[in-house]
C-alpha cells in the first residue's frame, strides 16, 4: 500500500497531537504517515533549511527585485510618453548647450529627451537592466546616487562639452553602470560581484564610450555619468548593510583551532632560547696544508718543463712520470 505524508496537525487524533506539539519546537517538523496500517508520526529535520540566513533573506530580496523593476518599467513608460510628446514643444530649449546660460535648464530636462526612436529603444532597454540590477542589490545606494548622477552628468556635459545639443538618458545610464561596477570592487560580497559580472557581460562596452570614438555621440555626457557613478559608488558603498552570508561549519572549526593555545603554535617572541653565542671572541690557529707534488704540476701553465726531482732539466722518475 503506497504511503501519503501529510503535515501532523492537520486531522489527527488528540493524542498524536499533543505528541506532535511536544516534539515539534526541537525537532523540525513533524508529519504523519498515513499508510501502512495505523498514522503514525514522523520526525523531518528542516531547521538547517529553517535557518539558513540565504534562505531566510530571499522574500526580501524578490520584494526589492519587484520593486526595483516596477520604478524601472515606470521609468521607461514615462519616457516612452515623453518622446510622443516631443513634438509639441521645441527640444533646443530644454537641451544642454554647453557653456551657455540658457542650456542650463537642459541639467534637468535633457535626461528625459531623446533624439530619435532608435535612440529611447537602446536607452529604455539599458535603464530597464540597470535600473532594476542597481535598485535589487543596492537599494539604498541606488536611491542617494541618482539626483547626484543626474544633475553632475549635466553638469559635467555643461562645462566640458564645446558644441552642439546633448540631450538623452545616457549620461544617467552610465552613471548607473558605472555605481554597480565600482560597488561591486569596493564591496566584494557574493551579490555585489554578481551584480558588476552580469553589468559588465551586458554593458561592457561603456568602458570605450566614455571615449570620443564617435561622431554624434555625446561622450562628454557618457563620461560625466560615469565620473559621478565612481563617485556616488565610493561615497555610499556602505550605504546597504551586508547581505545575509550562511556559515559553514569548517571555519567554525577554524576560529576553535585558533583559539585553542594547545594547537596554535607560539610566536617566535614567546619560544624560548636554548643557546647562546660567547660574548667574546676566541682565538683560533690557521693550520696550513701543504701541496703535493702532483698538485704543482697540475697547476703548471700547458707546455712547460715540468722539473724532476733531481732538480731543473732532469727527466722524472719511471714511477712518477706514470
Amino acid at each position: 500500500m503506497e504511503s501519503r505524508w501529510i503535515p501532523a496537525f492537520a486531522g489527527m487524533t488528540g493524542n498524536m497531537r499533543a505528541v506532535a506539539s511536544e516534539l515539534a519546537p526541537t525537532s523540525g517538523r513533524v508529519w504523519a504517515c498515513l499508510g501502512g496500517g495505523a498514522p503514525h508520526l514522523c520526525l523531518m529535520d528542516t531547521t538547517d533549511s529553517e535557518h539558513d540566513p540565504e534562505l531566510s533573506a530571499a522574500p526580501t530580496v524578490l520584494a526589492r527585485f519587484k520593486r526595483a523593476l516596477n520604478l524601472s518599467m515606470a521609468a521607461v513608460i514615462a519616457l516612452a510618453l515623453i518622446f510622443i510628446a516631443q513634438g509639441a514643444f521645441d527640444l533646443d530649449r530644454f537641451a544642454i548647450r554647453p557653456q551657455q546660460p540658457a542650456g542650463l535648464i537642459g541639467i534637468l530636462c535633457a535626461p528625459l529627451l531623446h533624439g530619435s526612436v532608435g535612440h529611447l529603444a537602446a536607452n529604455a532597454l539599458s535603464l530597464l537592466i540597470l535600473g532594476t540590477l542597481a535598485g535589487t542589490v543596492f537599494p539604498k545606494a541606488t536611491l542617494r546616487a541618482l539626483p547626484v548622477i543626474w544633475l553632475g552628468s549635466g553638469l559635467g556635459t555643461w562645462l566640458i562639452a564645446t558644441e552642439g545639443l546633448h540631450l538623452g538618458a545616457s549620461g544617467v545610464i552610465h552613471g548607473l553602470g558605472f555605481l554597480v561596477f565600482t560597488l561591486g570592487v569596493l564591496r566584494r560580497d557574493r551579490p555585489a560581484i554578481a551584480a558588476a559580472l552580469i553589468a559588465f557581460f551586458f554593458f561592457g562596452g561603456m568602458l570605450m564610450t566614455v571615449l570620443p570614438l564617435e561622431l554624434g555621440v555625446s561622450w562628454e555626457y557618457h563620461l560625466s555619468g560615469a565620473v559621478m557613478g565612481i563617485f556616488a559608488g565610493i561615497v555610499w558603498r556602505r550605504a546597504d548593510p551586508a547581505p545575509p552570508r550562511r556559515r559553514y561549519s569548517w571555519e567554525d572549526e577554524e576560529e576553535a583551532a585558533q583559539a585553542d593555545p594547545e594547537l596554535e603554535p607560539p610566536s617566535p617572541e614567546d619560544v624560548p632560547v636554548l643557546w647562546h653565542r660567547p660574548s667574546s671572541a676566541t682565538s683560533g690557529s690557521v693550520i696550513e696544508f701543504r701541496r703535493t707534488k702532483r698538485e704543482s704540476v697540475t697547476e703548471l701553465a700547458p707546455g712547460a718543463e715540468t722539473p724532476g726531482r733531481n732538480g731543473p732539466g732532469i727527466a722524472p722518475d719511471s714511477n712518477e712520470s706514470s
